[in-house]
Formats: C-alpha cells, structure tokens, sequence
C-alpha cells in the first residue's frame, strides 16, 4: 500500500497506515497498536497524534473521519506512532502540554508540565486568599521555573502581580520567557539564569517552586517516558531526594517578606521530611494540600502561622 510502513505485529506496532486509510481506520489501528504495548491512555494518545499529524482539531477529526489519508499523511502518522510506540510522551511529539487551562510549548531543557502540580497554584491562590489577593500588586518568584507553568499560571490569575523566574538551564528560561510571551503575560515576569533563589533579593510575597525531587538511585526506573526524555537535572533530587529542598531551605526566609509564603510540591510521602527542613531554617507549615489521588502534593509554609492539613 503507498505511503505505508512495514511493520511487525509482534512489536505492538499498528497494522499499515497508507495512503487510502480513513481517518477513522488509522485512529483505531493506533489506538489498538498502543494498548497493546500497555500504553496507559491508548485512544488519547491515537487521537492527539491523528490530530496532530494532520492539524485537526476533535471536531474536525469527526466531521472528516471517512476522509482517506495521503500517502504524505500516512507516512507522518506511521512516523509519530513509531516514536510513541518507542516511549517518547505525547506532549514531546507535539510539542505542547496544557497546564491550568493554558498550552505551554516544551522543549528538551524543560520537564512536561503534569496535572499533579496544578496542587501547588491551588495553594498559593489559596494561602494569598485570592479574591483579594487579585486586586494586590504582589511579588512572586519561581525557581527552578523550568517551562515556566507555576509563574505563568499564576500571572494569568494575579493580574497585578509580577513574576520573577529562575533557573539554572538558560534553555529553559528561554522557553519559560516565550511562554510567558505568548501566554500575554511577558510584560509581568522576568528571567534570571541561577540556582534556586541564589541571585535574587528579599521582599517576595510568594515563592513557589517543583524542585526535583527523585532519588538519584531511583531514576533508573523511572518509566521511560520520564527517565529518557526529562532532563536529568529537573529531576535528580540527590541521594534522598531532598537536596533541593534544603537548597530551597537556605534561599527561602531571605526571599520572603514577613507574612510572605512559600508553596513547595512534594513527592509522595515526604510532607513531614520537607517539613521539617523548612522548620528548622525558621519557616512553619501552614497547611498541605493534596492532589486528586488523595497524595499531599502541596506544602504551604509562611513565617509564621501554625501548621494545620487543608
């Protein structure tokens, strides 16, 4: 068939894709090839990369589903599936990944944006009590900011506040400032290249980061859509996984103004590790906040306040 790849079954690869296969067929031979290499959302994935492939939205992936493929188009999809099928993540092959309603452009400097970490905009918006906070022109830094997701999101929520974001990767900050721009919020942020909160002053009303967090000797098995395609050093955490926090320890009551709050994500089972970092540098848990699998995700802590679970 023109256009189509060859292809082994017992590989998990789908059945040929060529030129004169309808847009539907090629979605339900995706779709049947991913969860057949126990891909966790087979038939998202088959859509977005269909989409994608032929700049579709869902509508009109509907609307055009008996349209018959090109030869170009088949060969592109074939293409995309062999990366996914390979274990490259969906928002890498497209270059995009939505985060608290907005679509941030990734590249490899920058970690995929994932659900869990809108936990940490939830608790800052709520630790700055955010109808009020709104009409306020607060500071905020981020650091280790990566694609830019926690800065950006909460620009767009606090349109009087102005963002400071930080990292070590000038790639990254390099993306985080077009997302910014693009986002319409550029105007409001700045972008420094430095380790954490390093070279920045004091005076912040809020500062959140998702600082890595995976033990050095766990990254190894990390799923591969993790291990392979995220960079190493938003990930590595050291040999507890704790090193950024106390890095974040150190910067942390500097950076703040009095009543001022910090917003850290955690990895699952650590809210009384972390804790107790922040406490002894002078910081005190106000409240955590869990993720939508019931996981303490977000740990607010402020120059005072005592500690409490919200």
């Amino acid at each position: 068939m023109s256009g189509a790849t060859s292809v082994r079954p017992e590989q998990g690869a789908p059945a040929a894709i060529g030129a004169g296969t309808t847009i539907a067929a090629a979605r339900r031979r995706l779709a049947h090839a991913f969860r057949a290499a126990g891909l966790d959302s087979p038939e998202l994935d088959a859509r977005v990369l269909v989409g994608h492939a032929l700049g579709l939205d869902h509508a009109a992936l509907a609307a055009t589903a008996e349209r018959p493929l090109s030869g170009a188009e088949a060969a592109a999809l074939m293409g995309l599936a062999a990366r996914r099928l390979a274990g490259e993540p969906v928002a890498r092959i497209v270059g995009t990944k939505e985060f608290w309603g907005l679509e941030f452009r990734l590249t490899p400097a920058t970690l995929v944006p994932r659900p869990e970490t809108e936990t940490v905009v939830e608790a800052a918006l709520a630790a700055l009590d955010a109808p009020k906070a709104r009409a306020r022109p607060l500071r905020i830094a981020d650091l280790g900011t990566g694609s830019g997701a926690l800065l950006v999101a909460l620009l767009a929520e606090l349109p009087r506040a102005f963002g400071v974001a930080t990292d070590v990767s000038p790639s990254a900050l390099t993306a985080a400032r077009a997302n910014a721009e693009r986002l319409g919020v550029g105007h409001r942020a700045g972008f420094v290249a430095c380790t954490f909160g390093q070279a920045l002053n004091g005076g912040f009303d809020l500062v959140v980061s998702n600082p890595p967090y995976v033990r050095t000797a766990d990254i190894a098995s990390l799923a591969r859509e993790v291990r392979d395609y995220d960079p190493a050093v938003a990930l590595d955490g050291g040999a507890d996984g704790l090193a950024a926090y106390r890095a974040l320890a150190r910067d942390a009551p500097r950076l703040l103004r009095q009543g001022g709050h910090l917003i850290v994500e955690l990895p699952a089972g650590c809210a009384e590790a972390v804790t107790a970092l922040f406490s002894a540098a002078g910081l005190d848990c106000a409240f955590t906040r869990a993720d939508l699998a019931g996981v303490a995700r977000a740990l607010a802590l402020t120059t005072r306040n005592a500690c409490h679970h919200g």
